[in-house]
């Protein structure tokens, strides 16, 4: 019998939880193993991590259970970088048609000098990222990626709103809310951000994140007063992103929707907001143009039509000595276990990266004795990974926001070589990947470094996920045939 996809029941008592209950699943599990156990996935926080989680493991044949603190799933007003190697898996999992439908697809980026606008760096993307890495890299609204994750997830799982978690124990594997329920699994999954309290769990000691020094102010504005203007109108009607870099902060913009928005992100001084303070603490308006006065007129009249703006404080962690906890079935994904700043626009992508690859990995498992080494093999795989991006985001926060002087002009040096090495080869009309990587290794302009791009956008997490089972993890089952011998 068909299964319907079930909707969103919103709570009307702010005391009580609400649940929405889905079939455990509306197709075949991803893999058949002729042993094959399903488990109980308890997944602590619902954002695009947590679902991503529970659509892979709920389609792997688990079931699954998700508790999000918020009365309802939404996003605040914000665009989001989606790269190849996420694309790729939102593609695989059939969301080719809303992805581009909602996507803006940028033509390149540009960085550009605060005061002037002066072009100091330029990279080919569009189609060029869809022929060196088989998927595209685009630009969407946070919402948009929210619905369509909700709703892959959403036959795979039963999700209580309005249930925060307030305590874990370790021993008997189960949360309990603040409403006082209490609820037990085989596995709990801490998706529940860079303020994560499953995480402190997992260590055994207090865990708060760090302010970095920055924040970010985040508008959108609507593209069609842009249009009105001539110095504007290039900024729609060319569809790249623009980074606009100087002293302490920058400014990060592209559009939405079909070009029908315009997403600005501006990283500036935090000012003191708290790493305890929601994420979204709204605005001065009058503040954010004055910490912009003085920068290119574009950028003075792209302010001057925000009419409000939150800001979030941009906080950070160390990366953690294990995601896993010593003892008990617990374990960490994205922003819980390698929080990023957004200088490298890969937070997201982590945590989704992290979810792909659970899913994999537990879609063999035959025995309740392989639970740890499999969220232990989770840990060693994506480590070195998550982890040197992590570091290459705090790297972007200094390179953006150097004072001017001899730094400055040598990044900006560095730059322009990147730029006219691309600008070459869109000319040839060939891709930048049939170039010497190394003549681009290193450039300040990390997405000009071909390498690093092959590195980080290549990648494919499913896929490395199969290669560890088939070169290591089928050794766990051979284990299992002969316990049971």
């Amino acid at each position: 019998m068909a299964a319907s996809v079930p909707t969103v029941e919103w709570p009307t008592d702010p005391q009580r939880p609400t649940v929405t209950v889905g079939p455990s699943k509306l197709a075949l599990p991803i893999h058949h193993i002729p042993n094959f156990i399903p488990l109980h996935f308890i997944i602590v926080g619902c954002g695009l991590g947590g679902l991503a989680a529970a659509y892979s493991l709920g389609r792997a044949g688990h079931r699954v259970t998700v508790f999000e603190g918020a009365a309802k799933l939404v996003e605040v007003g914000a665009g989001i970088q989606i790269s190849p190697n996420v694309s790729r898996l939102l593609i695989r999992w059939g969301l080719g048609e809303e992805l581009r439908a909602a996507m803006v697809k940028p033509q390149a980026i540009t960085f550009r000098r605060y005061k002037t606008g002066r072009r100091v760096g330029w990279t080919k993307w569009g189609t060029t990222m869809d022929n060196d890495y088989g998927a595209p890299y685009c630009h969407l609204h946070r919402a948009d990626l929210l619905n369509m994750l909700y709703k892959l997830a959403a036959p795979y799982m039963t999700l209580f709103l309005n249930s925060r978690v307030v305590k874990v124990d370790a021993d008997r594997c189960c949360v309990s809310l603040a409403s006082g329920a209490s609820f037990s699994a085989d596995i709990i999954l801490g998706a529940d951000g860079v303020k994560s309290m499953v995480r402190e769990v997992v260590v055994g000691r207090p865990d708060k994140p760090i302010p970095t020094g920055d924040a970010a102010y985040r508008a959108i504005i609507p593209t069609s007063v842009m249009l009105q203007d001539p110095e504007l109108k290039p900024l729609v009607d060319c569809a790249e992103m623009t980074g606009w870099i100087g002293p302490g902060r920058h400014v990060m913009a592209y559009c939405l929707r079909n070009k029908k928005e315009y997403n600005l992100v501006m990283l500036h001084p935090d000012r003191g907001i708290q790493a305890g303070e929601a994420y979204d603490v709204p605005g001065s308006v009058e503040q954010m143009r004055a910490d912009y006065a003085g920068w290119e007129p574009r950028v003075e009249k792209l302010l001057s039509l925000v009419s409000h703006t939150l800001i979030w404080p941009l906080l950070d962690r160390d990366p953690l000595d294990t995601w896993v906890h010593p003892t008990a079935p617990i374990a960490l994904l994205g922003d819980a276990c390698h929080p990023m700043l957004p200088y490298r626009a890969q937070g997201a992508a982590m945590a989704i990266e992290d979810s792909a690859y659970l899913g994999i990995l537990f879609s063999h498992i035959s025995s309740r004795r392989q639970i740890r080494p499999l969220l232990e093999a989770y840990q060693a795989q994506r480590y070195p990974r998550t982890t040197e991006t992590q570091l290459a985001a705090r790297a972007n926060q200094k390179i953006f926001h150097l004072p001017d002087g001899p730094e400055q002009v040598a990044r900006d040096i560095s730059m322009r070589e990147g730029m006219e090495d691309s600008l070459r080869e869109a000319r040839k009309g060939v891709s930048m990947s049939t170039l010497d990587p190394s003549r681009s290794v290193g450039n300040a302009n990390v997405w000009a470094d071909q390498r690093k791009n092959q590195i980080q956008f290549g990648y494919d997490a499913e896929a490395e996920a199969t290669r560890w089972w088939n070169t290591q993890g089928y050794q766990l089952e051979a284990e299992e045939l002969a316990f049971k011998l």
